[in-house]
């Protein structure tokens, strides 16, 4: 198999809690023979992305359109050696629910590196990555409740396996975790997990993680949501917030209740290459229907009212 790169990307303080419980993983990859290296996000020009949306007009069109973005910081070297890697470990902090706002403006650029329609026409190597994931908060799981989630759903589209993930809670200062010893323990385990995980043949990968973590038995997030109809007419009563799964909620003898996925309730799982194609699908019959003529038309006749509207402002 080779010797596997491991690359450790985090966003929180210098000798921070998200710093530790990251080196602690990434020194098991590298006792293991890993070549390992680490980024804080931090130490880095990254311009949050302007909705342009040049790389979904290119994607609708079947070509590659770099980010406008790419020579103006440091986003592109970055995701590059990303996606270079056989694994990455994310330690991110949460300090209001979710990520934080400069991890989640690293990844809300990933798009431009769609990496199933780069690997469709030709632009990169199919490559099967792995991921494990570390959210750091000071508060419990509820003040962190979209922490792991969040996270997930921004590696789909850089595919990334994510095998394990983890929370630290009720660590509220710098180096806070150094006392809680069951913290450094499991970060230590999600990197013999990371670890376990590329030693094993691809198409045999699994979830390492907790036994039972999260309501979603495919993706293992703990956020549900009332199913829609989708734009395809696919219906689910239910489905996973994350990974797309749809299924139903349904009662064992005890009384718990379970998320059941349908027997056609992984055909948009976002972690698949195959699912990720079918939003592509989506998007582009979006745009054709908005480029129709008589469509158009009715945009023309309509876009002065908003454009030439102006309301007060804030002077700088």
């Amino acid at each position: 198999m080779g010797n596997f790169k491991v690359m450790g990307i985090t966003a929180g303080r210098k000798d921070g809690n998200s710093e530790i419980l990251l080196k602690e993983a990434l020194n098991v990859c590298e006792g293991q023979g890993a070549e390992v290296i680490m980024v804080n996000l931090h130490d880095y020009h990254i311009l949050d992305c302007v909705g342009c949306e040049a790389c979904t007009q290119g994607m609708a069109r079947g070509v590659q359109v770099p980010c406008i973005l790419k020579e103006k910081d440091d986003k592109d070297i970055l995701t590059t050696k990303m996606l270079d890697m056989d694994a990455v470990i994310f330690s991110i902090p949460t300090y209001d629910l979710m990520p934080c706002s400069k991890y989640l403006t690293f990844a809300h650029r990933n798009l431009a590196y769609e990496a199933s329609f780069l690997q469709e026409i030709g632009a990169i190597q199919k490559k099967d990555r792995v991921a494990g994931i570390i959210c750091v908060g000071g508060s419990t799981r509820s003040w962190q409740s979209m922490a792991l989630e969040a996270m997930s759903a921004t590696l789909f589209t850089t595919s990334f396996l994510t095998v394990d993930q983890m929370m630290a809670m009720r660590i509220s200062r710098p180096a806070y975790a150094l006392i809680r010893s069951e913290y450094i323990e499991r970060a230590h385990v999600l990197g013999e997990n990371i670890m376990k995980s590329l030693k094993t043949p691809a198409t045999k990968r699994e979830w390492l993680g907790d036994k039972d973590f999260g309501w979603c038995p495919n993706c293992h997030s703990n956020a549900l949501v009332k199913g829609e109809v989708q734009w395809d007419g696919i219906f689910w009563p239910v489905e996973c917030q994350v990974c797309g799964a749809g299924g139903t909620l349904e009662q064992d003898e005890k009384g718990d209740y379970q998320f059941v996925i349908a027997e056609n309730g992984l055909v948009r799982d976002r972690t698949t290459d195959e699912g990720r194609a079918h939003h592509l699908r989506e998007i582009g019959t979006g745009m054709k229907f908005f480029y129709e003529p008589e469509n158009q038309a009715i945009v023309k006749q309509n876009i002065g009212k908003y454009k030439n509207k102006k309301f007060p402002t804030i002077e700088k």
